[in-house]
């Protein structure tokens, strides 16, 4: 079965990516896309900066010690799109392979000689998924035969002692590649590795052990914390190795810290990372929005984590984050053109960025989308995923399919065919067509926002049989409604039957928790699983001195088949010269700096946030400060009189 994930238990099993086929829409557009532009985007540039190159070792070595690894991440992306540049590649890469397995084009003469920096072990958990990628969906080849052969010479040159790799990865690798070949050597490799962490099995770093989570056992830690993707893809790693051994304890320990790190440490729109210095988690509630690392790599990494819990579990929360995230960071970091990319995903920015155009960006600051960055991490993870996120959308169990992820296409399981069609996330309308009919459970995930969404069924032909879904005997279909977490039908279906699915659309305020210091005043907008933003371009209105006027609903404005949306404000006119502190009450909730009568109430524009940046230097901002109420009173009360005034006015004739 071609599928990223496919482990041997757990409460949901994946479809393969032959089972779900996507159609034209949100996610549809964005797979061709990859599959047409963003992946020769990422080879051109790896030749053009020499990391392809260094496989053939004709010239000076170029690229940072993981340059190996985008490679890697672009061969497992071609595999899953079943690309035809994949096997000359892979022969490029297959020819730097030493003897006993070893592929390093760093490395090679001083191996393993520094673990904490290395990323020897992580470059090959890259090989050997990419390994996996094309055993699943194609079969045996060059490039399979390099990956098995790396994962035997690692299992030889680990598997006793406590060395690790600084930069989690290989666990998942392995275990994937066990289930893939049934060779119990991968799994034990992974599981020890994963012991290993908080031995401690590195070596001490200025930033501390916590920075590649060495400072306590994965099992005792109570959140996520370091390096962000390094914890993510650790975390990864143990699902997997916990649903292969059956080691509940530590699957618990795993779910424990993605509770308190989604409740304390993770920005609204599913980004998780705060800190630059690092690229790592902060503190609790330490989410400023303007500081923002929330780096790509970090969110695709999240979504990983999220799908193997929910394979895991059942539980639909963790499709909710992931379906967050998804919109939110992984659609936000990819150009709509394809050809350019965010590294970092902050949710303000103050000053426009400067363009980055043919060349390479060595900055992670999120301004401005880049079409190549010297630590290119991010554009080959973006392809592999988007080349596999077909594995996201729906699930099979022995009593039915459960779509967890809402967009057009279809889906197969034992016998049953579905067509999806939506509009989503502009719309709220899923419609479930039964293709091809029998018996069993249809689950559809109803979003944890979406508080007051219905259920219809609709059946081919005659009057529904009283089946349990609670259609009337003699009726012809039947409306419920459905509450977060999963709506279920259970019935004999025949070609024809339909399901709807409406969930409810309308905008919505946002307001943080007041231990988030950094957001103390402020508010966001969402609509569907979309986050907004503010965003100013060239001399359009600035964002500073701004403040929203939260009573007022958003109203919404369709512009190029999506959905964009207005809410009050008032733009203070702020003083620059002037000293930002006073006396006076009023800093909180926020107060525009202005004399009586001279703040303009206007209508600001948002953009969801995915789409932000895309037509050049901008500043933009998710979380927009409240007016304070005699602000938004006085506001009100000029509108009112305006509106009176023109209301009075004589009209012509």
């Amino acid at each position: 079965m071609a599928n990223p994930v496919l482990p041997s238990s757990g409460a949901l099993s994946p479809l393969g990516l032959d089972a779900v086929r996507l159609s034209p829409g949100f996610w549809g557009d964005r797979v061709a896309l990859n599959h047409e532009v963003t992946i020769a985007h990422c080879q051109e540039w790896m030749e053009r900066e020499g990391w392809i190159g260094n496989f053939r070792g004709d010239r000076p070595r170029r690229g940072r010690e993981f340059s190996d690894s985008e490679i890697y991440k672009l061969l497992e992306a071609m595999a899953w799109a079943g690309h035809p540049e994949l096997p000359a590649l892979a022969e490029t890469v297959a020819r730097a392979q030493e003897g006993d397995g070893y592929l390093n084009t760093r490395w090679t003469g001083s191996r393993y000689t520094d673990l904490e920096w290395g990323h020897e072990l992580y470059c090959y958990g890259h090989l050997i998924q990419a390994g996996v990628a094309r055993l699943r969906n194609h079969g045996e080849d060059r490039l399979t035969e390099v990956a098995v052969r790396a994962a035997d010479h690692v299992c030889r040159r680990f598997m006793d002692g406590t060395q690790t790799c600084g930069h989690p990865e290989i666990e998942m690798a392995l275990v994937e590649l066990y289930r893939a070949t049934g060779t119990e050597r991968y799994l034990e490799l992974a599981r020890r590795l994963v012991e290993r962490r908080g031995l401690p099995a590195l070596g001490e770093i200025h930033l501390g052990r916590a920075y590649f989570q060495d400072d306590v056992r994965l099992r005792q830690a109570q959140s996520f914390r370091g390096h962000a993707v390094r914890a993510l893809y650790l975390a990864c790693g143990a699902v997997d190795v916990a649903v292969e051994t059956g080691d509940e304890e530590l699957l618990k320990s795993i779910e424990t810290q993605w509770e308190r790190t989604v409740a304390r440490r993770t920005h609204l729109t599913g980004g998780m990372g705060s800190r630059h210095a690092d690229e790592a988690f902060g503190e609790d509630y330490e989410l400023p929005p303007d500081r923002a690392y929330s780096e790509t790599c970090a969110g695709i990494a999240s979504i990983m984590l999220s799908h193997r819990l929910l394979l895991a579990t059942g539980d639909a929360r963790y499709a909710d984050l992931a379906e967050r995230t998804l919109y939110n960071v992984l659609a936000t970091a990819l150009a709509l053109d394809g050809r350019s990319f965010f590294y970092a995903n902050p949710l303000a920015v103050r000053v426009p960025a400067e363009p980055v155009i043919g060349v390479v960006n060595h900055s992670a600051g999120g301004g401005l989308r880049s079409p190549w960055f010297d630590v290119s991490c991010c554009p080959s993870n973006i392809a592999r995923t988007l080349a596999s996120v077909a594995a996201y959308v729906a699930t099979g169990s022995g009593d039915g399919v459960q779509i967890h992820q809402f967009t057009p296409g279809e889906i197969r399981h034992d016998g049953l065919a579905l067509r999806v069609e939506t509009g989503y996330p502009w719309s709220g309308e899923v419609r479930v067509r039964v293709l091809e009919g029998g018996g069993g459970r249809i689950s559809l995930r109803v979003p944890a926002w979406a508080s007051g969404a219905t259920l219809r069924y609709e059946a081919a032909g005659a009057a529904p049989d009283g089946g349990r879904d609670g259609a009337g005997a003699g009726g012809s279909e039947a409306v419920r409604r459905v509450e977060p977490g999963y709506a279920v039908v259970e019935r004999d279906w025949r070609p024809g039957d339909e399901l709807r699915l409406e969930l409810p659309m309308a905008p919505r305020w946002t307001y943080p928790d007041r231990r988030i210091d950094a957001l103390r005043g402020c508010a966001a907008v969402e609509r569907g699983p979309l986050v907004y933003c503010a965003e100013s371009v060239g001399d359009e209105p600035p964002l500073t001195g701004m403040a929203a006027l939260p009573s007022s609903p958003p109203a919404e404005h369709s512009s190029d088949g999506t959905v964009e949306l207005e809410v009050e404000a008032v733009l203070g006119t702020p003083d620059s010269d002037a000293w930002p502190y006073s006396s006076k009450a009023g800093g909180w909730p926020y107060q525009p700096q202005r004399e009586p009568g001279t703040g303009t109430g206007t209508a600001l524009r948002l953009v969801p946030y995915h789409r932000w940046g895309n037509r050049g230097p901008a500043t933009m901002r998710v979380w927009l400060p409240v007016a304070d109420r005699t602000v938004a009173d006085e506001t009100v009360a000029e509108k009112t009189v305006a509106e009176k005034t023109v209301a009075e006015r004589p009209s012509a004739g």
